[in-house]
């Protein structure tokens, strides 16, 4: 049976990994965009465009692909929380959200080069954040260093001791791409998931 190339367009290695849980084979490429929100732009919809403009940038250069682009944007208290980047905005980060919950826009988007089809889907999570003391943010952001992560925690790792609860529909959309989605989006677009690779 004929499969489409699969290009992953991103260099994060979070994204990476959750993709390779499809068992498909993937090229992962450094997608062209330009991340800077537009002024009075809502977190659900910078994450989507982000997602979009990340596939599309790559499309020119495959003929037969899907392209998948994803984007996550966190959000707290109606404004987007970006990557800490340092230690002292990782810990303001987590001060913040302590008591609190923040949603996570995790949009991908699958542009189809053979028609040029676009197929986008944006999942939201609640983090529930427990009361966090000073010693608890501390030792978390030594121990995991999530200074490249939205939200400044990993979920996949011992960032979960941070939360008192989480509700999504997709378990795998906080770790920043969205399987359950994905999968079907994939197999709709006649990728078969369940052949020997």
């Amino acid at each position: 049976m004929y499969q489409p190339q699969i290009v992953l367009a991103s260099t994060s290695p979070y994204r990476r990994e959750l993709l390779e849980r499809l068992r498909i084979p993937f090229i992962p490429m450094a997608p062209e965009c330009d991340e800077t929100p537009h002024p009075g732009e809502p977190p659900i919809d910078l994450s989507r465009r982000l997602a979009r403009d990340k596939a599309v940038s790559l499309s020119d250069q495959f003929a037969e692909a899907l392209i998948i682009g994803s984007d996550q944007v966190a959000e707290l208290d109606g404004k987007p929380l970006g990557k800490p980047g340092t230690h002292e905005k990782a810990v303001i980060q987590l001060e913040q959200a302590s008591g609190k919950a923040v949603g996570f826009h995790t949009a991908v988007c699958v542009v189809d080069t053979r028609t040029m089809a676009i197929y986008e889907y944006v999942d939201r999570t609640e983090v529930h954040f427990r009361h966090l003391n000073e010693e608890e943010i501390e030792s978390y952001l030594y121990a995991e260093q999530p200074y490249d992560c939205a939200g400044s925690f990993k979920s996949e790792g011992l960032g979960i001791a941070l939360f008192r609860g989480i509700q999504n529909q997709d378990p795998s959309a906080i770790m920043g791409l969205p399987l359950i989605w994905l999968s079907q989006a994939l197999m709709g677009c006649g990728v078969d998931l369940f052949s020997d690779q």
